[in-house]
Parts: C-alpha cells; sequence; structure tokens
C-alpha cells in the first residue's frame, strides 16, 4: 500500500492504542481418565465400559450446563509378566479420556466431587477460558481503538492543533493467555482421584479472571499547527 507522503500541509501523527480488560471465564475445561485393569480382558474392558457410561450419564444429566462433552481416547493393553518366557500377560489394563466443557461453575463444583468419588476415575483441572466469539475481544478492541485516538488527539492540542483525517488503522494483535488457566488451591494442583475424595462436599470453585489485550497502530493527518 502506498501511503501519502506527510507535507508541512498536512502533517502526520502515528500512534498505537492498547485496549485491556479482565473479564470473568465462560467455561470451564475438565479432563477425566476413567480406567480399568484385570486378568481377564473381557471382564477388564466390561468394567472399563460400566465405569465410562457412569461418568457420561453424570455429565449428561447437568444438561445445558455442558457445552460439550468428548471422549478423546480409548486404549486397551496387555501387560506382560516380568519373569518367565515368552508373551505371558499378567493383565490387561484400559483407560478412556474424557473432555467436559461447563458454562455452570457451581455446578461444576458438585460434579468435580460426585467425578471423584467413582471407582478408578481421575479428574484434572478446571481450566479457565472464554469463547472465541466472546463480546470481550472486540472489547479489548475497541478500547484500544479509543485510546489510539485519545493519545494522536492529545499530541496535535500539544502542538496547538487538531486532528483532521484517519490514514490507516491497523491491528497489531489480540493477546490472549498462552494457553488456558487452572484454578490453584495454594501450591496443590486441582487434581482429584477416587482414593482420596471420599464423601467431600461439591468443591467451591473460585474462577480465574482471563486478562484479554488489543493492539491498533492508527496514523492520522494533522491541521497544519502554527509553529
Amino acid at each position: 500500500m502506498t501511503h501519502p507522503h506527510p507535507t508541512p500541509d498536512a502533517p502526520q501523527v502515528t500512534v498505537r492504542g492498547e485496549g485491556r480488560l479482565e473479564v470473568e471465564p465462560e467455561l470451564a475445561r475438565i479432563w477425566l481418565t476413567v480406567s480399568a485393569r484385570g486378568t481377564d480382558r473381557a471382564e477388564t474392558l466390561a468394567d472399563l465400559t460400566r465405569r465410562n457410561a457412569r461418568v457420561l450419564d453424570l455429565v449428561k444429566a447437568l444438561g445445558d450446563a455442558v457445552e460439550k462433552l468428548e471422549t478423546g481416547g480409548f486404549s486397551i493393553s496387555p501387560e506382560l509378566a516380568r519373569k518367565g518366557r515368552g508373551e505371558r500377560v499378567h493383565a490387561y489394563t484400559g483407560r478412556v479420556r474424557v473432555t467436559a466443557e461447563l458454562t455452570d461453575f457451581t455446578a461444576l463444583g458438585e460434579l468435580v466431587t460426585r467425578l471423584a468419588d467413582l471407582e478408578m476415575t481421575s479428574v484434572d483441572g478446571p481450566w479457565w477460558e472464554l469463547r472465541p466469539a466472546s463480546p470481550a475481544y472486540a472489547e479489548a478492541r475497541r478500547l484500544a481503538v479509543e485510546e489510539a485516538v485519545q493519545r494522536a488527539r492529545a499530541y496535535a492540542e500539544a502542538l496547538g492543533t487538531s486532528l483532521s483525517s484517519l490514514l490507516e488503522l491497523s491491528d497489531a494483535g489480540l493477546a490472549q493467555p498462552p494457553m488456558p488457566r487452572r484454578a490453584g488451591f495454594g501450591a496443590a494442583a486441582v487434581a482429584y482421584s477416587a482414593e482420596a475424595a471420599g464423601e467431600a462436599p461439591p468443591l467451591d470453585l473460585e474462577p480465574q479472571r482471563q486478562s484479554v489485550t488489543a493492539e491498533v497502530v492508527a496514523r492520522f493527518t494533522m491541521r497544519p499547527p502554527a509553529l
């Protein structure tokens, strides 16, 4: 793109504007791992199927509070005996991995406790996120443009003049957290397993606010100042 060359009759000012805000998360994601282990392959698979169905039923029971429910992977593999020769199978291990996204964070605390109370089931999370089309991104861009105009206007006023026209507005980027942030309780990771959960009450989860930053570069012409 060819830009108009600045002249004494049309001086230019180029500024950067930034919009920054913190908002409540819109989604919470948890990862579930359902396991089974036994000496008989068919029985191990049956246990895994039963436990997986129980996990899915608990999540689906929350209805509209669940934004997404996906099975990420399934595996069942033999464990060979450490002693002896040949391919003698000692046991079979099976796993199913499930991802769930929720919008109701009160329901999330209840769900995590119930899931952690299931046998051979572990829960990792939550990871707090915004939706890709969250209004927070548009608001951050609006704030960035607003700051760019205010900054350019301040430069013009410092010269005793005013802005004349906008020549260019470019998006310098929308900064988001490099990865969804996980809740924390002290120094411990938020991970749960059936062995430790017992009959615990619903967890009181405090959503972590999400930082959104947008930047723009704007170029204006000014009315000639009287220097």
